[in-house]
């Protein structure tokens, strides 16, 4: 197994067919894995993931090709459901950040799971409704919501969270089709600064999401004259890809005097939403807290806040996304062209790129990668995986020792269950990759392929431009 701008680092003895795949593993806690949590070798020394051979599932499927354990995700949901449970006295639910990775299937084992969901555009909130999560667990975000997304949320009893002035107006001219007072929850920024790339910290003081802290007290005001609204949670959120606990603690003293001040203004407040934002391990080097050491770091930071205000403990949210289902995921390519720069680099191309995982050339991410057929081979060779859309920029893992490969090789990326098929694009035009969801042995698919000619159906081409082609 290798990582991106890290040296090799394989296992301490030859692994044998049927052998577990342990390589920096850690199988009580999902979140720590670099691969999914049953993860091993076939009979002919071949990676397999949910019981199916990756390189059997390149060649039915096709690649880039993204791959979903199910029992990953499943322990994932189950590892905060029952922390929370153990660590936190009162009710508490886990809301799936949906932005992660939205789609039917997740959505369905994320509620079957018990698990709620966050969502913050229609198509998120359709996915999540069709995917069969009840509607009084789900809460709708988002910094600019339109009406029509509104009117959606509000029609279907969905938890609006309040980020601005704006979506206060909008729902009060939606507000005469109201049947009875819609609950509501009010995103504030809580001034709380973590150790994040900046694209992704969201709790800081300059930021585009929340109310200000200073005009916390005056909305609250204003609400208490909405009779249409019923104020029923607070949120704060201060990141993604935290590996600190101690920020996360700190929110719960700054959401706590939040909570003293709006249940002193009337509200009948109940919820207290601490977001996520707990960070995963992407290469050997990261270190993250378990599910469990920051469920229990949160709850005990909460419990505590709460009872030194004298405040009746309230229901615990949180909305994990990365950690739920990022190492879930695996990404299938196919390796192509090989370019060798002598005194300089090496670069090895494979089938996909920026257009199914973004974040290496927007957050300079790194990842774990191995040749599917030959996991434990000895890597020999430093190269840089590129992508094939016209960027130099467009490189998946940079200098990485992997073992000699050859064109049709599958490479197998680790850990992109999430934000890979939810940033993904059609740039240079190049269609989606298809999805399965894998589990003891069998492959379903859960998004097919988009193919060329799709890419052109809501083209538009004028009648007077006709002529001219």
């Amino acid at each position: 197994m290798v990582t991106s701008s890290q040296p090799a680092v394989p296992a301490s003895t030859p692994l044998q067919p049927g052998q577990a795949y342990e390589v920096h593993q850690d199988f009580t806690s999902p979140n720590r894995n670099l691969t999914p949590v049953g993860t091993c070798l076939d009979g002919q020394g071949r990676l397999q993931v949910g019981g199916c051979t990756l390189s059997h599932l390149a060649h039915t499927y096709g690649t880039p090709l993204y791959v979903l354990d199910e029992a990953t995700l499943r322990a994932t949901c189950r590892a905060y459901r029952e922390a929370l449970s153990q660590h936190y006295p009162a009710r508490s639910l886990a809301l799936f950040a949906s932005k992660a990775n939205s789609s039917l299937a997740i959505t369905a084992l994320v509620a079957s799971e018990g698990l709620g969901l966050d969502a913050v555009s229609a198509g998120e909130l359709l996915t999540a409704l069709e995917g069969g999560m009840p509607a009084e667990r789900i809460v709708f975000h988002g910094n600019n919501k339109s009406i029509e997304e509104l009117d959606l949320a509000t029609e279907r009893g969905v938890t609006v969270v309040a980020d601005n002035w704006r979506d206060l107006e909008l729902l009060a001219e939606l507000s005469p089709n109201f049947q009875a007072p819609i609950p509501l929850m009010l995103r504030f920024t809580p001034g709380i600064e973590c150790h994040t790339h900046e694209y992704i910290r969201t709790g800081h003081l300059d930021s585009k999401f929340g109310f200000d802290p200073d005009q916390l007290e005056p909305v609250l005001q204003h609400l208490s004259g909405c009779r249409w609204a019923r104020l029923t949670g607070l949120h704060a959120h201060i990141g993604s890809q935290i590996f600190e606990l101690q920020p996360h603690r700190d929110l719960a003293a700054v959401m706590a005097d939040a909570l003293a001040l709006a249940r002193s203004l009337g509200h009948p407040v109940t919820d207290l939403n601490v977001g996520g934002g707990l960070g995963i391990r992407y290469v050997a080097s990261d270190d993250p807290p378990s599910i469990q050491e920051w469920v229990r770091g949160v709850a005990e930071a909460v419990t505590q806040a709460c009872q030194d205000r004298d405040l009746e403990l309230p229901r615990l949210l949180c909305e994990p996304g990365r950690s739920l289902v990022a190492t879930a995921g695996v990404t299938l390519y196919t390796v192509g062209s090989r370019k060798q720069i002598p005194g300089i680099r090496t670069y090895l191309s494979v089938d996909g790129g920026m257009s199914d995982n973004p974040r290496p050339i927007t957050y300079q991410s790194q990842y774990t990668a191995v040749l599917a057929d030959h996991p434990s081979a000895e890597p020999t060779d430093t190269v840089t995986v590129a992508g094939k859309h016209c960027e130099s920029g467009d490189v998946l893992l940079k200098d990485v020792a992997l073992p000699p490969a050859n064109s049709g090789d599958v490479m197998a990326v680790f850990a992109t269950g999430a934000y890979n098929a939810s940033m993904s694009s059609n740039y240079n035009r190049i269609p989606r990759p298809a999805a399965v969801l894998v589990h003891d042995g069998l492959a379903e698919l859960v998004q097919r392929r988009e193919q060329p000619e799709e890419l052109l159906r809501y083209d538009v081409l004028p009648a007077r431009l006709h002529s001219i082609t």
